[in-house]
């Protein structure tokens, strides 16, 4: 099952007495913590635009999609209460979305407490049956690492506002960090190389259905969690202002991390220096003439790379 999927097939095992009958479960891209995409669609914020000629259509838009997802249970339920996802401007401390300290302006607290109530449920039933002994059933959860990904919601310093979502490595929609299933009590996670939208037909899917029907374990015919994305925050960009180019991965430095950069069409290039601001994340500030550039990133063992462009255009 996928995305929304995964949660009914979780909550269907664990409060609809399914582990009675079902033994194997198979997830794709199932945010098991939640999205923060969610958030921002519940809280009026699914599309930027607070400023300028676009502010007002934004805005009824904004409202509008509130409005239909509110009406859509799985919305709610994905909420992420499940880790902290928020963070406010000015402070390190990363806080629930739950915390009254810190509440997301514009989200209803009947969705924040509706999906709570549905985390609680779920978390009960697993520790009720955790009581009697251990799964009845499998778990595999495929997922992947390679795609920057929406993880953390940012307020402004006063809370006021939405004013940016912080990425992490991910499928491009769902983070790692949401994506464990913690719940199993063991490491049913199998990392693939596929964006969220082509899990369900990449042959990572296939290879993982055949060895489970066949009894074999499926994390051998997976490639893993090992690529890189580079990630610009913005594009274009301003001549003569640094700018941020942002890089995700796993134990990129014992890799023999290689990162370039150079004026599209030309030959001579210039290393970038990316320095780890958190796990598996790192962040140049770079500066540049108008003009069309290249960014690359190299790994070996095994060997990956990304390459992006972008546009740096004179004011």
């Amino acid at each position: 099952s996928a995305m929304t999927g995964g949660l009914i097939g979780r909550h269907y095992l664990e409060c609809e007495d399914g582990r009675e009958t079902a033994r194997t479960l198979v997830t794709l891209g199932t945010p098991q913590q939640g999205l923060v995409q969610a958030a921002r669609l519940l809280a009026g914020h699914a599309v930027p635009g607070d400023a300028g000629p676009g502010a007002d259509v934004a805005a009824r838009l904004n409202e509008a999609l509130r409005d239909w997802a509110l009406t859509l249970p799985a919305v709610v339920q994905m909420l992420p209460v499940a880790y902290p996802a928020v963070r406010v401007e000015g402070k390190s401390r990363e806080r629930q979305i739950t915390d009254s300290r810190s509440p997301v302006p514009g989200l209803p607290g009947d969705a924040v407490r509706e999906a709570l109530a549905f985390q609680e449920e779920f978390r009960s039933g697993c520790d009720e049956h955790r009581r009697v002994g251990s799964l009845p059933y499998t778990v595999h959860c495929l997922g992947s690492v390679d795609f920057p990904s929406p993880e953390t919601l940012v307020l402004s310093w006063d809370g006021s506002r939405i004013t940016d979502s912080l990425l992490g490595p991910g499928d491009g929609t769902v983070p790692r960090r949401s994506a464990v299933a913690d719940w199993t009590g063991a490491n049913p996670m199998l990392w693939t190389g596929f964006r969220n939208a082509d899990l369900a037909s990449g042959p990572a899917l296939r290879d993982a259905m055949l060895a489970i029907r066949a009894g074999r374990p499926p994390g051998g015919t997976l490639a893993g969690g090992e690529g890189i994305a580079l990630h610009f925050p913005q594009d274009p960009v301003a001549a003569g202002r640094p700018f941020v180019i942002e890089l995700l991965g796993h134990d990129l430095p014992r890799r023999n991390l290689q990162t370039f950069m150079w004026r599209s069409g030309r030959p001579d290039r210039q290393p970038v220096v990316f320095r780890q601001y958190e796990p598996d994340r790192y962040r140049a500030q770079l500066e540049a003439t108008p003009g069309r550039w290249v960014v690359e990133a190299l790994v070996d063992r095994p060997k990956g790379r990304d390459r992006k462009d972008v546009t740096v255009v004179a004011v």
